[in-house]
């Protein structure tokens, strides 16, 4: 008996030779459609997000125009059709404290309460108000309870305190005795600017502000920007009623006599330095400038410009 020829599994093999080259060619397919449309999202993110910056800059050239107002219209724009939008504001900048006048005038009772108010003890308080004291002097001498080049040097840190003024809000966190404040008051630098003329607008600063500078509680302190609201409780409509003089707004908080001088010159009634924050969006993408204009409705001059890119 003639034995059987073996069988020939050549077809087989071929045919796995053939799925795997299949599967190895749709992998590679795969790969490709994906590292193109990954390059395609970078694409369209950076297009969006040019967009979205010149969107900005827009709403920065239309809140510098001295013509427009604060509740104009024109400050918020969307575009529906091509999924654009732009909101500006305009804000005084003298509603914030002005660290540099406050240091520089000594005015070590109103600094010491603004950080007792944020939870420090009187001591810690103290501490960090001669550390700032010793930050912006020109000399080595140190305060009573402030800290001078050696205090730095022994944690680690030359060259400071810098000696001069502060030419920056985030330079605040540098001196000793900030980081209790930040874990305390995360938002403090809201409270706070380099740029404006000086003294506090009692017309545009929050009651709690007002509350410190003026030695009040912060439900006294509440009449003010309820005063400056009008009737119909809004701001930067057409009731508004702004205070004309600081007398007659710390009057109707009673404050007068011997100490009103004192918190008086701690207030102003009409600061000429704005902030425009103008944010926009394009797509996904979200940008946002932010400008301190001096004298907008006069010969305005640009003190300061950052740029975010918004998550």
């Amino acid at each position: 008996m003639k034995p059987h020829p073996a069988p020939d599994n050549k077809p087989g093999v071929a045919l796995i030779a053939v799925l795997w080259l299949i599967a190895i060619l749709s992998l590679s397919a795969i790969t490709t459609l994906r590292v193109i449309s990954f390059d395609m999202e970078i694409a369209t993110a950076k297009v969006h997000g040019s967009r979205a910056f010149q969107l900005a800059e827009m709403g920065i050239a239309i809140g510098s125009n001295p013509v427009v107002d604060r509740d104009d219209p024109i400050l918020h724009r969307f575009d529906e059709e091509n999924n654009e939008e732009i909101h500006v504001t305009l804000t005084s900048e003298g509603a914030r404290f002005n660290i540099n006048s406050l240091v520089l005038s000594e005015d070590k009772t109103l600094i010491r309460s603004i950080f007792i108010e944020w939870g420090l003890d009187l001591d810690s308080a103290q501490a960090l108000t001669d550390a700032m004291t010793d930050w912006v002097d020109a000399d080595d001498e140190e305060a009573l309870n402030g800290a001078e080049s050696g205090d730095y040097e022994n944690i680690g840190r030359i060259n400071q305190p810098f000696n001069r003024p502060f030419y920056d809000i985030s330079e605040m966190s540098l001196v000793i005795g900030m980081d209790q404040v930040e874990q305390l008051r995360p938002d403090w630098r809201d409270w706070f600017t380099v740029w404006s003329a000086g003294s506090l607008d009692i017309n545009e600063a929050d009651a709690e502000l007002i509350a410190v500078a003026a030695d009040v509680g912060v439900e006294q302190a509440q009449i003010i920007p309820e005063k400056v609201r009008g009737t119909d409780g809004i701001r930067d409509t057409e009731d508004d009623v702004p205070f004309q003089d600081v007398t007659s707004a710390l009057s109707l908080l009673g404050i007068g006599g011997e100490s009103s001088q004192i918190i008086a010159s701690r207030f102003t009634n009409e600061d000429t330095t704005t902030r425009i924050t103008s944010t926009a969006r394009s797509g996904d993408a979200k940008r946002r400038i932010t400008a301190i204009v001096r004298n907008r409705t006069g010969k305005p001059a640009l003190l300061d410009r950052t740029t975010e890119i918004i998550p």
